[in-house]
């Protein structure tokens, strides 16, 4: 077999570009018995430390390269072709000067898409690089392609200069008949300058027969199809040639065969260091460093920070909290983490000290009272038995991970703070990748390869979302069968080959299967996407991560862009794994609700709310949350939570915490327990009495995780740190280990200091049956710290929304002004709890939701289409020169910020409502208005007069407004929501609410989610492939061709609480094309489709149209809500306007008028009495408007 080294070749990280898995390319390569090879992705290094990694692990030589994009000035930014080159790693400086090159590309070269650098660069970074020529994308292969034989070789001779001996002119031979023609030119320069040749291909998957998922990749990429590609490789050889393949095609030339070998020979050394297990080592040179302003050393500072900042935590220092202290700072210093701490309080600190909301605390750090002390966490780790070791081990060296949650609108100030604190060359966010999903690429491939939807979707609704279509087939299964009939297995290994045997079975689908081995079309479709399954297809910014380095990272670690942002290539994982400090810097929404709460409840109430003050006791918290009434309130507001909260009635912070970490995927089966012992403390039984102090918070049910710590520790006396060990290999199953572990649980080790529980008199029977309820729930016990963190947040909401409710609301409705399905539903839940929604006015309306009398006032900034600087200039017009008479002067004063959308917004919205005028009528004259100001101000302009001067003044516009009535309901509810995104003053869908409440699904579902790090919804009342009744209104649609021709259509159905997307096919479509328009009601019934990355819709099985007339019996017999008791309407409201000056009376009148009905209003001023011509419908929105003229005493309805 000829020796052979591929040198030119791209990963699956070639995004969209190359498909070879390297999992695949590292099994190829043991499986030829291959021992080097080189990765040279298009413009990136994404794979580097990965493929290095699985290399070392199987003896083989890994040679890190990029091919990159060179341009002659990469800083003009102008197109032009971008030319390949293909770099080399040498040795680690060849490494970093590849890196420093690839990184520049993205920081100073990006354009037109593409990473560039400039062959300048190049030069100045050459030490320790291999220099290929490259493919026909070469600029020696280009100039020769233009008959520029003496530039080709001149260019050929300069980088001959550059490199020496390490550059190579590349030979390359798919059968392009480009590459034939230039062949016997690049031979000829390599023979007069006297340059080394080598072969390679271009390899851009690993086995022949691959090229038609790399053609359907490259049609993913370009969003083509098979039948129309917009790009492909006309021939079919980018694979992983053989040796013997290789120098068949260039027999003529053996000597760049041969040159490979000699390449890989020139790689003097790894440019990683990793072990022979394929774990990289940390350098610890890497990590940056605090340097304390006092000049003290960071141990020093930190042991300071912590002894002043305990007195301010407790009123009295214990023994207990000395020794505690004491302890944790020796572990830390020792451990040198010492900086890590300090680095974190530091931006902790300035963020407080700057007014940006921070959270309690998340994760295990809870744990930490030196944490507590100075100011990183804020929960007693003490009063909740928080553990450290579960934070930071010294049984087991790992780096500590503070994660932080920061208020979301102001969390990229701390993260800049941090880029110019450590140096913005030190500190950069960290790269992620989206992968093809299962589901998700059978749909791309089916659509590729022109299989109709319908085909495909059905396909897709067989998986499970989470399995891979490996796994559905029960591809593994035959080889892990295999490996049972071993006799030679030991039984940890036996009894880990089961149980992946047993999840594979489980995994496997039958109904998938079916599918695969009867359909071949689809079965076709199955295979490609079998090959394409969980290849990266982007890049984006993790969601909360940013590394910190000592060092100019474009130095160390790739860099690339996201936006405007740079990234890491390398993944979190990575950069700690090659010693770099990651940082989660975690955006949580509801810190800002509580911000912008504590800032409207200070400005309305003049009231500052101190957390600390206030503590975690208020007994009216846990009472609203035992309600049930936790909407809005973290953590506890999906409907399971509720009824849980409900249910277990929590009376202190301990509840809640138990609440959190419950309420999740099998630890759910344990709620039951836990209630009935909360309500009936005397039917707990203990296995023993040692068990009690650890368990009796929980009410005997094992909930933590550091409860499991707590028992090795107090009842077989294991250290923390080893306790910590052993719960780490419950959780992962560990048989083996657990079983060594069990007889010391039992027994004892003396000599690894562990008593064993025989120590405490407690029977082995006992012990054992300890032991094994600790193993089978230590996989799903939460971790303590972090869910108390959560529920000091959740009290906080509760505790807001109970004191200052409206406050509450605004602050919530503020964070959410552009997400409409939210504001949505907490104006529903306001109108459920009689909290007035007050509609903009003009001349009342801050920017914002703002509280006024009983109810909210809707902010001018939520109006779609009015940009924030005209509403700004209109709220500040209003404040400097007193509130506008009337739409002709709110024209005149505001000419120059608004324009007719704009105008026409504030219509729609209601917002000039308050000038006694219907939405036509102002609608009718508006343009006119505004025309006539106009031609006024440019008459004036050339006298320089101002628009608020005399002259204008005294040419007030004068408007006749028409006598036509207002817009019909649904007109007028049509365009207030057009304006609004949602409907404020009625609701065309209430009136048929109780005849659809026997309906399995309504778009408040859509809102009940959890999202992941990752940003992936998970939601909680709705599953895929659920069958699904909902009623509403048809709001939207468009009708498309299938590919036979056929109709079908994609239907908007609203309801109360949002809208959803429904999909009906040729077969529905045509059934309802004869009512299919906007505002019909209709009844769906069908089956949620739930896709990674994509809205909710609806699978109609059937629509139908909807009227009151066929279902009035039904509406009877299911009434939405319990029918009131009719009252009398009150005969007059009173009035009491003594002391009020004409233009607040004025305006008064102006919004009784908006609220005109059939009640008599009577104005009482200085105990005379006037009955006024104006009457009223008494409703809790005109009462809220009234509160902000009148105090409560002055207002009356009899």
């Amino acid at each position: 077999m000829t020796d052979f080294v591929h040198l030119h070749l791209h990963t699956e990280y070639s995004l969209l570009d190359g498909a070879a898995k390297v999992d695949d390319l590292i099994d190829h390569l043991v499986k030829n018995n291959i021992n080097a090879c080189a990765i040279t992705d298009h413009g990136n290094m994404y794979a580097s430390l990965y493929f290095a990694e699985e290399c070392v692990k199987k003896g083989i030589k890994y040679i890190i390269g990029c091919e990159l994009y060179a341009v002659d000035d990469h800083l003009e930014k102008r197109p032009g072709k971008n030319e390949h080159i293909v770099l080399l790693a040498k040795n680690k400086t060849g490494y970093k000067n590849i890196v420093k090159l690839d990184s520049l590309s993205y920081i100073d070269g990006y354009y037109g898409g593409k990473p560039r650098i400039s062959y300048d660069l190049i030069k100045q970074h050459h030490e320790g690089v291999i220099c290929l020529s490259a493919c026909l994308a070469g600029r020696l292969p280009q100039l020769l392609l233009r008959g520029d034989y003496e530039g080709a070789k001149k260019w050929a001779s300069e980088m001959k200069e550059i490199f020496g001996e390490d550059f190579y002119i590349e030979l390359q031979d798919h059968g392009i008949a480009e590459q034939k023609q230039i062949m016997p030119l690049l031979i000829q320069i390599a023979r007069e300058l006297d340059i080394q040749l080598v072969a390679t291909n271009d390899v851009h998957y690993i086995e022949k027969e691959d090229w038609e998922a790399h053609e359907i990749l490259l049609c993913i990429q370009t969003r083509s199809t098979l039948a129309n590609p917009k790009m492909r490789f006309e021939e079919h050889e980018f694979y992983m040639k053989s040796g013997d393949e290789m120098m068949e095609l260039f027999h003529y030339v053996p000597e760049a065969i041969t040159n490979t070998r000699v390449i890989a020979d020139k790689i003097e050394e790894p440019v990683f260091d990793i072990t022979p297990k394929g774990d990289p080592i940390r350098d610890t040179s890497l990590i940056p460093l605090y340097k304390p302003d006092d000049g003290s050393t960071s141990p020093d500072y930190l042991t300071r920070l912590t002894w002043e900042g305990l007195p301010k935590r407790y009123a009295e220092i214990t023994e207990e909290i000395k020794e505690r202290a004491n302890y944790e700072l020796g572990i830390i210093i020792k451990m040198g983490f010492a900086d890590y701490f300090l680095i974190v309080w530091d931006y902790i600190n300035w963020s407080r000290l700057n007014g940006i909301p921070v959270g309690p605390g998340r994760g295990s750090g809870v744990g930490s009272i030196v944490a507590y002390s100075i100011g990183i966490t804020d929960v007693d780790p003490l009063r909740y038995d928080l553990i450290f070791e579960r934070f930071l081990n010294p049984d087991r060296v790992s780096m500590p991970d503070f994660d932080v949650d920061f208020c979301t609108k102001r969390r990229a100030e701390t993260i800049e703070y941090v880029r110019e604190k450590y140096h913005p060359e030190n500190v950069a966010q960290i790269v992620t990748f989206g992968t093809l999903a299962s589901r998700a690429v059978i749909k791309d491939v089916g659509r590729v390869m022109g299989i109709p939807y319908s085909e495909t979707d059905k396909v897709a609704k067989l998986m499970d979302g989470k399995s891979t279509i490996g796994e559905l087939l029960g591809r593994k299964i035959p080889k892990l069968e295999k490996q049972l009939e071993d006799p030679t297995l030991s039984e940890e290994k036996r009894g880990d080959i089961e149980k992946k045997l047993a999840e594979q079975k489980k995994k496997k689908n039958p109904e998938f299967v079916e599918v695969y081995e009867t359909n071949t079309e689809l079965r076709q479709v199955i295979d490609m996407g079998l090959k394409l399954e969980g290849m990266p297809k982007n890049t984006s910014e993790h969601a909360a991560g940013v590394v910190i380095c000592n060092k100019v990272l474009a130095d160390n670690v790739p860099l690339a862009r996201n936006g405007e942002d740079i990234v890491t290539q390398f993944d979190m994982k990575e950069v700690e794994a090659v010693g770099m400090l990651k940082m989660d810097f975690l955006a949580l929404t509801t810190l800002t609700d509580i911000q912008n709460t504590l800032e409207y409840i200070k400005e309305g109430k003049g009231i500052d709310i101190d957390f600390n003050e206030i503590g975690l006791d208020v007994p009216e918290a846990y009472q609203l949350i035992s309600s049930g009434d936790t909407d809005a309130v973290f953590q506890l507001e999906q409907g399971g939570m509720k009824k849980f909260m409900k249910d277990l009635q929590p009376s202190c912070l301990e509840d809640l915490i138990a609440g959190i970490s419950l309420y999740r995927p099998g630890p759910m089966d344990f709620i039951p327990k836990y209630i009935e012992n909360k309500h009936n403390p005397e039917k707990i039984v203990y296995d023993t009495p040692f068990l009690e102090p650890i368990l009796k918070n929980s009410y005997g049910v094992i909930v933590y995780q550091e409860q499991v710590m707590q028992i090795f520790q107090q009842l077989a006396g294991y250290s923390l740190g080893q306790a910590d060990l052993v719960r780490r290999a419950m959780a992962k199953k560990k048989k083996a280990e657990l079983m060594a572990h069990k007889d010391k649980f039992i027994y004892g080790a003396p000599e690894e200091g562990i008593s064993g529980c025989a120590s405490k008199g407690i029977p082995a029977e006992v012990a054992a049956k300890i032991f094994g309820d600790m193993e089978s729930f230590a996989s799903y016990a939460f971790n303590k710290s972090h869910a108390a963190a959560y529920a000091v947040v959740a009290y906080r909401t509760a505790y807001l929304k109970h004191f200052y409710p409206k406050e509450f609301l605004a602050g919530i409705l503020n964070d959410r002004i552009d997400k409409i399905e939210e504001i949505s539903k907490y104006i529903l839940y306001m109108k459920e709890k009689n909290i007035a929604v007050l509609p903009p006015d003009i001349n009342k309306s801050k920017d914002i939701f703002w509280v006024e009398g009983d109810g909210l006032r809707i902010g001018l900034g939520a109006l779609r289409g009015v940009g924030q600087e005209a509403i700004a200039a209109v709220i500040k017009e209003r404040s400097e020169h007193g509130l506008f008479k009337d739409f002709a002067d709110f024209a005149t004063r505001c000419c120059k910020y608004v324009n007719k959308r704009i105008v026409e917004s504030l219509i729609y919205a209601g917002a000039f409502d308050c000038f006694g005028y219907n939405r036509a009528q102002v609608a009718a004259v508006y343009e006119e208005v505004l025309s006539r100001v106009g031609a006024l101000e440019k008459q004036k302009s050339g006298n320089q007069i101002s628009i608020f001067g005399s002259l204008i003044q005294e040419q007030a516009i004068e408007v006749r407004y028409p006598n036509i009535p207002e817009y019909e309901t649904m007109e007028r509810l049509s365009k207030e929501k057009s304006v609004l995104g949602v409907y404020i003053s009625g609701h065309p869908f209430e009136k048929f609410l109780p005849y659809f409440k026997d309906k399995t699904f309504n778009c408040s579902m859509l809102n009940a989610y959890s999202e992941g790090e990752d940003g992936e919804k998970t939601y909680t009342e709705i599953e895929d492939g659920q069958q699904v009744t909902m009623g509403g209104m048809i709001s939207a649609f468009k009708k498309l061709k299938t590919r036979s021709g056929s109709l079908m259509a994609f239907v908007t159905v609203e309801d109360m609480f949002g809208g959803i997307e429904c999909v009906c096919f040729p077969k529905i479509y045509e059934r309802i094309r004869d009512f299919l328009e906007s505002d019909r009601v209709v009844s769906v019934s069908g089956k949620l489709s739930i896709e990674e990355d994509k809205a909710p819709v609806i699978i109609v099985d059937k629509m139908t149209e909807f009227s009151i007339e066929e279902n009035t019996s039904k509406a009877k017999e299911t009434p939405v809500l319990e029918t009131p008791v009719k009252k009398e309407k009150p005969k007059r409201l009173w009035l009491n306007v003594s002391g009020m000056d004409e233009a607040d009376e004025e305006e008064l009148l102006n919004t009784l008028i908006f609220y005109a009905g059939d009640t008599e209003v009577c104005f009482v001023r200085d105990g005379k009495k006037m009955l006024c011509s104006q009457k009223v419908e008494p409703s809790k929105a005109l009462m809220a408007e009234l509160f902000s003229f009148l105090p409560e005493n002055c207002i009356k309805l009899v």
